[in-house]
Formats: C-alpha cells, sequence, structure tokens
C-alpha cells in the first residue's frame, strides 16, 4: 500500500493570469511563492500545501451541475468567518452558492470558473 504522507499542491488552469492572481492574492488573500518554471503561472502557500495556476489559453471549463457547484470539481478552504467571506466575494462581484446541506459553507468561482468551496470550521 502506497504510504501519503500529505498534500503537496494542485495545479488550476487559468487563462488571465492576471485575474487569477487578483482572486487567489487579493480576494483570498493567500501568500504568492516565487517558482522559478519559463511557463506562465503563479504559485501560492497555504501552510505545506500550494496551489499551481497554470497559464492555458484557449480553455473552456463548463460545469457539469451549474445549479450545484458542490457536485463540480473543486477545492475547498477552511475559513474563520463565513458571513465575512460571503459578503466580501459579493461585493467583488464574484458568485456565491450556500452550500445545500446546511453546513456553514459556500461556494464561489475564480475568474476562469473554477469552483471554489469556503467553510467556516470552529
Amino acid at each position: 500500500m502506497i504510504e501519503i504522507k500529505h498534500p503537496l499542491h494542485v495545479a488550476v488552469l487559468v487563462t488571465d493570469l492576471a485575474k487569477a492572481d487578483h482572486f487567489y492574492g487579493a480576494v483570498l488573500g493567500l501568500p504568492k511563492v516565487e517558482r522559478s518554471l519559463r511557463f506562465p503561472g503563479s504559485w501560492y502557500q497555504i501552510g505545506l500545501f500550494q496551489i499551481h495556476l497554470i497559464v492555458a489559453e484557449g480553455l473552456n471549463q463548463a460545469l457539469q451541475n451549474p445549479e450545484k457547484l458542490g457536485r463540480n470539481p473543486h477545492m475547498a478552504f477552511a475559513v474563520a468567518d463565513l458571513e465575512a467571506t460571503k459578503q466580501q466575494l459579493i461585493g467583488q462581484g464574484f458568485p456565491v452558492q450556500l452550500s445545500q446541506s446546511g453546513r456553514l459553507a459556500l461556494f464561489t468561482q475564480d475568474p476562469d470558473g473554477n469552483v471554489v468551496e469556503l467553510s467556516q470550521i470552529s
């Protein structure tokens, strides 16, 4: 059996790096880290975990279930205050869909339609 120690990163395809950098850096507040690769992209750090934004021109990411964002491929993060998070996303024009499970969670999308879950963890 393979023994996985911890997650390292997730690669997220984006078409407009400036818009994606704004979402992950300014809106979500993630710290950007150095990267030495020659193709366009950005890396963001969360503890030991990284998000690698990779530019893929002409990308068309259609949702399988637009009515329930959580039933699409997504990444999830814990937040301290879900209501404040919701208001900040709405204030900046990002879509917000509350979890229908009854959990303190919401789903949003980055500028390329990648789904992000934000859950309040006490």
